[in-house]
């Protein structure tokens, strides 16, 4: 096992800067998600870890040891892929051996090794098969076994999951956080899939353009985003964001009109300052007093709950809230926010403030 660092990594393309002083530390041990849209840098950064590409700028730790000049084979890492990348005419087995064959380990330690991953994987019944016998998720498993075999210091995964079915995904995302709980080896994970980042991660680092725009723990990210990109990328249902002015007497009103709001004592703005106010979906609650006056675009009913797709004023925007109520396109409702979960950000920068 070892940590990884990565320090004032920057990478260019002829003129395209795809990353920006990236600067960032995944921890022995730790499984951490590097995650944001496409284009964002996520997978160049994880290419630049494994060596497959070279930084223009910016040194890359593993275990303390500089790796810039290592070669990709001596880095003590394993790498799966999103697709999965197996070779159609070999079985399992030697689909799993391939990595230790070349290396030229003992054939009854390759043996030892591929029955151990493929009973951690629930594979061993499958060992015999090709790849074109085996489902979507049986071909995951076997790629993630291929690297477990290697027992690296590292694993890295490249969106290993964006091929497979919904219900696929939830399950082997539930696998690879065992497999991690299991091994204990340090993990980086490269997904644009925020509720994989969520659930799998124990640190989040969220990327835009080629910049960090935050890192920490998933709850912390989700709970308070530092910017306005972060609030509205971390969550599904994504943030609510409303344009707001501030006031002479410290209040925040809509420029519409729509509500008035209260902004909290400490929050420093300025006379006409331009302020987004944020708040999560869950944060709205129905109410028959509530301050926010709002008509009923779409009700999405999930269950338990429902999304209320629904417009105040200018703003659309989306409350969930429980499944006590039949909702019709056009209904009128009132509701009220939680205050202790609004989330102010600068109108123009799109800081948090």
């Amino acid at each position: 096992m070892a940590n990884v660092i990565l320090k004032d990594i920057e990478m260019k393309f002829g003129e395209t800067h795809v990353l920006h002083k990236m600067s960032f530390e995944i921890k022995d041990g730790e499984f951490v998600v590097l995650v944001g849209p496409s284009g964002c840098g996520k997978s160049t950064t994880l290419r630049i870890i494994a060596g497959l590409e070279e930084p223009t700028s910016g040194d890359v730790y593993i275990g303390e040891k500089r790796i810039n000049n290592v070669a990709p084979k001596d880095r003590d890492i394993a790498m799966v892929f999103q697709n999965y990348a197996l070779y159609p005419h070999m079985d399992v087995f030697e689909n799993m051996a391939f990595g230790l064959k070349l290396r030229k380990f003992p054939r009854e330690e390759i043996q030892a090794r591929v029955n151990e991953a493929a009973e951690i994987l629930g594979i061993s019944q499958l060992l015999q098969r090709r790849p074109k016998e085996l489902s979507g998720g049986q071909r995951q498993r076997v790629a993630v076994g291929r690297a477990i075999v290697r027992k690296p210091a590292v694993f890295l995964f490249d969106e290993p999951l964006s091929n497979l079915d919904a219900k696929l995904r939830v399950q082997m995302r539930t696998e690879i956080k065992k497999l991690h709980a299991t091994l204990g080896t340090t993990m980086i994970y490269v997904t644009h899939d925020q509720t994989e980042a969520m659930t799998m991660g124990d640190r989040i680092v969220v990327l835009k353009d080629g910049y960090l725009m935050q890192e920490d723990k998933p709850l912390e990210i989700y709970n308070n985003p530092t910017n306005q990109f972060v609030a509205g990328f971390i969550g599904s249902p994504p943030m609510n964001f409303f344009t707001t002015k501030a006031q002479l007497n410290g209040g925040v009103v809509l420029d519409e009109g729509a509500f008035t709001l209260s902004a909290p004592a400490n929050l420093k703005v300025k006379a006409g300052q331009s302020v987004v106010l944020g708040i999560r979906p869950e944060h709205l609650y129905l109410d028959d007093n509530g301050p926010v006056k709002a008509t009923v675009e779409v009700a999405e009913l999930m269950g338990s709950e429902s999304y209320l797709h629904a417009t105040t004023g200018k703003h659309p925007f989306v409350a969930r809230v429980a499944s006590t109520h039949e909702f019709k396109t056009g209904d009128s409702v009132r509701l009220s926010m939680d205050n202790n979960h609004l989330r102010f950000f600068d109108g123009e920068t799109g800081d948090r403030i």
